[in-house]
């Protein structure tokens, strides 16, 4: 493994994922698959399933909503700062159905010290918007990744 402190903004991005993704019992049994990580950015996908249909015949909102959620959290930590949710908002425009491919992809609008503010469009598999989520993040003491000890033996 490549020393944390040596590696790029994308690989350090990559490596908090790959953390992240290991610890992350919620996202893996929801089927949802990581297809693209960036500094400040995440894009997942999840697959409607049959136990994720509500009485309407469409994909329950908490299962979109999980996902939009999900797809924030690995944006916000792609800085190897444990950085956690504050607040969030939703607007469901349009039903996900049986079998849809929802992709939800975050984009960072702001980033300070401690907050930052990750907007995060779900589409179905036509391209068309299913959910707006928007994020507020708050980073906590912590790192994902540990820098290796700079103490000799």
């Amino acid at each position: 493994m490549t020393d944390i402190t040596e590696m790029s903004a994308q690989q350090l991005a990559e490596a908090c994922a790959d953390a992240m993704y290991s610890r992350d019992t919620a996202t893996r049994a929801l089927g949802m698959k990581i297809e693209r990580i960036a500094p400040g950015e995440a894009t997942l996908s999840m697959t409607v399933t049959e136990q994720m249909i509500q009485g309407h015949d469409s994909c329950h909102g908490g299962y979109i909503f999980t996902l939009a959620d999900s797809t924030f959290a690995f944006a916000c930590n792609t800085y190897n700062t444990i950085t956690v949710a504050q607040g969030c908002t939703i607007d469901y425009v349009a039903p996900g159905k049986l079998g849809d491919r929802l992709t939800a992809t975050a984009k960072e609008q702001s980033r300070g010290k401690r907050t930052g503010v990750y907007d995060i469009r779900i589409e179905n598999q036509r391209g068309e918007t299913v959910a707006l989520f928007r994020g507020k993040s708050y980073q906590v003491r912590g790192t994902l990744i540990e820098a290796p000890s700079s103490q000799t033996a």
